[in-house]
């Protein structure tokens, strides 16, 4: 097995569904929960500013229209990222990567970094990404996990910044998964949880991968994937499942 500094419980977007995904308001409250390692998503303005959202679109978590990519970081700034979830966080804005980066190295939290490209912007996105990552985690003792669902974006983030870890994202086992986790280095396999059972967690195990799971909201899921000797927890519910 690699080497993994990573704890088994992850904050997924920064709190779950208690706190508008994504925001700095998010990671702060998961942190409250006792947590020290989140999951975000990080895509690309038009002029080429990581920033933090999951949707290509702007409609379900800001009060801006069409898609994210296609702005400008200064227009992207001026968005209403928390009125969707509850008045209590009306006007949070979105946060770039490195205002995260910030709050998470300052108080030794640590970040799996999703690569959430726009849409035809893969390689550019999986590039700025870990280029940025490897500045900003410069002489950090734990680097940030660097995951995607689309391996060219994963391919991009190993040609950048080859000492940065990765991981491959599948939601379902599609033919070839496995090799091409191989393929880019990955050090982990996230996965639906419900993808894992005992022959496809050695078949990673064996291979010197960590298994990872999303995203589990359930006790009976937990216990199950904890039975299963998974290394990884990443969920919603950090008012349900304490990280100690």
């Amino acid at each position: 097995m690699q080497y993994w500094p990573y704890p088994r419980w992850i904050a997924h977007r920064g709190a779950g569904k208690l706190a508008p995904e994504n925001t700095l308001a998010a990671f702060r409250l998961g942190a409250e929960h006792g947590y020290r390692m989140f999951e975000c998503d990080a895509k690309l303005s038009a002029d080429g500013v990581v920033f933090l959202m999951h949707d290509a679109a702007l409609e379900r978590t800001t009060n801006g229209h069409g898609i994210g990519g296609d702005l400008s970081w200064q227009a992207l700034s001026q968005l209403d990222a928390g009125s969707w979830h509850s008045r209590a966080f009306a006007g949070e804005p979105l946060p770039t990567l490195e205002a995260l980066a910030r709050f998470c190295l300052a108080n030794r939290y640590l970040l799996n970094i999703e690569i959430k490209p726009t849409p035809g912007a893969e390689a550019a996105t999986g590039d700025a990404v870990a280029r940025l990552a490897e500045q900003l985690w410069q002489g950090a003792k734990v680097p940030p996990l660097l995951t995607s669902f689309k391996p060219d974006a994963l391919a991009a983030a190993q040609a950048a910044a080859p000492k940065l870890p990765r991981g491959l994202l599948v939601d379902t086992l599609w033919d070839g998964w496995f090799l091409k986790a191989q393929e880019l280095g990955c050090v982990a396999v996230v996965a639906n949880y419900a993808l894992w059972d005992a022959t496809t967690v050695a078949q990673v195990h064996g291979a010197g991968m960590r298994c990872l799971s999303y995203t589990v909201n359930d006790e009976w899921a937990a216990q199950h994937l904890l039975a299963l000797g998974t290394d990884g927890i990443i969920t919603d519910r950090v008012d349900l499942f304490s990280p100690d």
